[in-house]
Order: structure tokens, then sequence, then C-alpha cells
């Protein structure tokens, strides 16, 4: 007779779904460069106001007011068309959950944000992933061929995770003018302070979503301004569809630390600029590096680069070296982390070629 115990059902589809999986720390003479964190340590000021928001025994304010009134002073947009969640990944599952069910369908670029294909399943919702295009970026043309009458969403994400392409204003235009105006669109703009190609979207200086109000537009706060730690995002949008996500996610899930956490970086804007100026300026020498090595990287306008290889035995190399990356079945994404880091990323990958 057994004596395994009797567990509880669980839906196949999530039995089945494998955990996120943490890029691991690095060693204590090597670099992680696995997550896409900011390499510097947060502003001092940001630190201090950390510390003042000491009340733990109290509930923070579950509509994150100081933050959505700062971010909507600073986009130009009432409060109301601002919401706060931990994280713009879990702002992706409240709208994925608000607007897609079993039998509606999610349509997204395939290689893109690895939490994708899990969202959808959670949400009961069937995926329709559309291959990139041989460049890696974004092929919206067979994106906009897929949306049939089962489509609920479609989430778009520039620059792209993890190959680092952008998609360009005009064709973004293009690619939401064929798309219903009943279909939700998500924008998922996480990399974007590290743009600095001109022709490359910028859904919140564009002001799309007055445009096309089926537009949201998510950001966050973990990548260019360094509070990954805090977990702090944010999504500018039509109220209506901003109440979606409202409803549907976890109440009280951005502590006080992180709303001062953020309104101090919103307050530093200058030092972050200083900053993320320094990560584009490692990006493009790192790229041109490994260019020189004879790696197709593509444009990037993320804090990553993107090696196409298949070979397990390339992630072990970079690993041996001391170099924690993300290996993927198609290709490496690597981090743009500190200064020391470039040269031994670059020696690693000229003994591949």
């Amino acid at each position: 007779m057994s004596t395994e115990p009797v567990l509880p059902r669980i839906r196949p589809e999530i039995a089945a779904l494998p955990p996120y999986k943490q890029g691991r720390a690095a060693s204590a003479d090597g670099f992680k460069l696995s997550s896409n964190e900011n390499p510097f340590d947060p502003l001092p000021g940001v630190l201090a106001a950390v510390a003042e928001a000491s009340a733990l025994n109290r509930y923070p304010d579950a509509t994150a007011g100081r933050l959505r009134e700062a971010l909507g002073a600073r986009y130009g947009v009432g409060a109301d068309e601002v919401v706060v969640g931990a994280g713009s990944v879990a702002l992706l599952a409240a709208f994925i959950q608000a607007a897609a069910a079993p039998g509606d369908e999610v349509v997204y670029a395939w290689r893109s944000f690895e939490a994708y294909p899990g969202l959808v399943r959670v949400a009961g919702a069937t995926s329709v992933e559309v291959p990139l295009a041989a460049d890696g970026r974004h092929d919206l043309e067979a994106m906009a061929g897929a949306i049939t009458d089962r489509t609920r969403c479609i989430l778009v994400c520039t620059p792209n995770n993890p190959t680092g392409t952008a998609i360009s204003s005009a064709d973004v235009e293009a690619f939401l003018a064929r798309v219903p105006n009943d279909v939700l669109v998500l924008l998922d703009e996480a990399y974007i302070e590290f743009r600095t190609d001109d022709e490359a979207v910028d859904g919140l200086a564009e002001r799309i979503y007055e445009r096309h109000p089926n537009v949201v537009v998510l950001r966050t706060f973990s990548k260019a301004y360094g509070l990954a730690a805090l977990r702090v995002g944010y999504a500018i949008g039509h109220t209506r569809v901003l109440d979606a996500a409202r409803a549907t996610q976890i109440p009280l899930s951005v502590t006080q630390q992180a709303e001062a956490a953020a309104l101090a970086s919103l307050e530093r804007e200058a030092e972050i600029r200083d900053r993320v100026a320094v990560i584009a300026d490692r990006r493009g020498r790192l790229v041109a590096d490994l260019r020189a090595a004879r790696w197709d990287v593509p444009d990037t306008q993320s804090n990553f680069v993107w090696l196409p290889t298949t070979d397990p035995a390339h992630a072990a190399a970079f690993d041996a070296a001391g170099l924690v990356v993300r290996p993927f079945p198609d290709g490496i994404r690597i981090s743009v982390g500190e200064e020391e880091s470039l040269a031994r990323v670059a020696e690693v990958a000229r003994t591949l070629r």
C-alpha cells in the first residue's frame, strides 16, 4: 500500500510549466552577466530614501499614489492613466489575465522575453509565437498576419529581450494600423532608456497610446534605474484599459520602500542618464570587439548583446572563464556589466570562432 500522500489536483499545463530560472551568482573574481542588471551600485540619495521609508509595520499605499502622480507629471498624463506594479512583468501578467481567457490567443515574437509563454499559459490562453526575422528583429508583417478573431493581446518587446533589437517608430505605426482596435497591444519597453537610435520607437515620448487607445506602454525601474531588487514598474495608457490591470494585479504588491526609491530616482535623472551613457559606451565597444571576432551580433539598443549559436560548449567556455552568461537553445545573451568584464568577454569570444 502506497504511503505517498494524496495531493491536490493541479492544472496539467501548469504542472508541465517549468519555473522561472534565475541567473546564478558569479564567483568572487567573476562577473554575473546573465540577468541584465545594472552594474552600478544604487545612488546614495536613493539609498537614503529607502532607509527613511521605515514604517515596516504598515501596509504601503495600494495605489502607489505618489509615484503615479510623479510619473503622470513627468509624461503629461493624469495619475489615473498610470498603473504601478511589482516590476513590469507583474503588470504584463495582470494585463494578459485581464484580456485573454481559455480559447483566446496571445501573439508575440519568438524569441522574445522568456516569461511570455508562461504568463500566457497561466492565463489559460494560447500562445502564437511568430519567429523573429533573420536579423533578430520582430517580423511585424508576419505578426500582423497571425492576428485572428481569437487574438486578444499582442506583446511587442522593444528593445527585444534577448536579441537587443529595436523597432522603428514608422514600423510600429504601420503595424498598429493593421491591428483591430479591440485587441490589446502591450508595448514592453523595459530597456528603452538604453536606446540611442533616434528612429527606434519611444512609446511614451511619441504618446502612441493617445492615437491608439488599445496600446499600453510598460516600463520598469529595474534596469536603467538599478532597482531590480525592489521590483517596481509602471504602465501608461487609457484609464479604462488600466483599470483591467488594477482589477487583476495582486494588491499591495509595491512596497513603500520601492515607491520611495522610484521617486528618489526620478529626482536624479541627470545621474541616471550619465550612468546609462557609460553602459551604452561599453555596449558599443563590446559589440565592436565581438564583431571583430567574427560574431554576427545584432544591432542592440539594450544593455546586453546576443551571440547567435546553438553550441552548448560556447556557454560553457564563458562559464569556465568566470563569466556567468544566459544560454538559450539558439544563442547566448550577455549583459553589459563592469568595465573589467569587457575584455574577458571579448577574449573568450575570440577563442570560439
